[in-house]
């Protein structure tokens, strides 16, 4: 909670001074608390059908209307966001602590190992995350850990390549040298000294990878790969009200939205920490 606590409050700070990165820290810290809340805030079984209300508007019960198969819209897109954010952080989470670990050990290691591990980052970078999936579904079949394990085999390359470069810069400070003079060992210097200095930048493309994982989920759960029903997320409900969008724009629009509107947010939260990181560099050369 204290590395939470610090880095949100690191957020505030640097949102002070980028209106466009304090508006969108507020978005996505709404949207975060709406799915928080969802087992308050969803008033209506998202599975439970009505019928006879199909294609019902807005009203007092229902906020945002029923779907074609009288589902409370609402309640689906709570839920639909649980899934569809979960899968995409989990994802995340996964990728950074692997990519990261790999990295440093990379650059620590240097020689045969650096080589084969760069190689193999190069491997799976050639692989596109749906082809992955689709290969993954035909073995596994479809479902939520499927999602989740073929973003991760390929999520992770994008973090490893920046932990060695970060990696191989700090390992030229004087403070490296001095600790294995000193006779630290090496797992030492890689816990105390190097992650700890990688984690900030690290940071800046977490959220950056964020909104492209959370679109790429959309896709290939519009495609039938991710979760399955009575279970659902927002592409699910977006390919779910297609057939419909003539006579409800709505139902298609709303969990469109939702998925663009968390994904620019917090794309737009990771450009506005990388642009402090580069003026931040930049103030220093100058000052050198």
């Amino acid at each position: 909670m204290g590395n939470v606590h610090m880095a949100w409050s690191f957020l505030v700070h640097l949102s002070r001074h980028n209106r466009t990165l304090l508006l969108a820290s507020i978005v996505f810290a709404t949207v975060i608390a709406l799915l928080l809340l969802t087992p308050w805030l969803a008033l209506h079984d998202p599975s439970s059908m009505t019928l006879s209300g199909r294609f019902s508007g807005p009203s007092a019960e229902h906020w945002l209307g029923l779907d074609h198969l009288g589902r409370d819209v609402f309640s689906r897109l709570l839920y639909g966001g649980q899934f569809s954010v979960s899968i995409t952080a989990i994802t995340l989470v996964i990728s950074a602590v692997v990519g990261t670990l790999l990295g440093v050990i990379s650059a620590r290691a240097g020689g045969a190992v650096d080589e084969f591990l760069m190689r193999i980052v190069d491997l799976m970078i050639s692989f596109p995350d749906v082809l992955v999936a689709l290969f993954l579904v035909a073995i596994l079949g479809p479902g939520y850990g499927t999602l989740i394990l073929a973003l991760a085999l390929t999520g992770w390359t994008p973090f490893a390549r920046m932990t060695r470069g970060l990696a191989l810069e700090i390992n030229s400070k004087d403070y490296i040298r001095a600790a294995e003079i000193l006779g630290c060992s090496r797992i030492f210097i890689i816990v105390y000294h190097v992650i700890p200095n990688v984690l900030r930048p690290l940071a800046t493309i977490a959220f950056l990878r964020f909104g492209h994982k959370l679109i790429t989920v959309g896709s290939l759960s519009f495609l039938g790969l991710g979760v399955q029903p009575p279970d659902t997320d927002w592409a699910a409900m977006l390919a779910e009200a297609l057939p419909y969008l003539d006579r409800a724009p709505a139902l298609v629009l709303i969990p469109g939205l939702a998925i663009f509107i968390t994904a620019l947010s917090v794309t737009l939260i990771g450009q506005g920490l990388e642009a402090h990181m580069d003026a931040k560099m930049k103030w220093r050369h100058d000052d050198k």
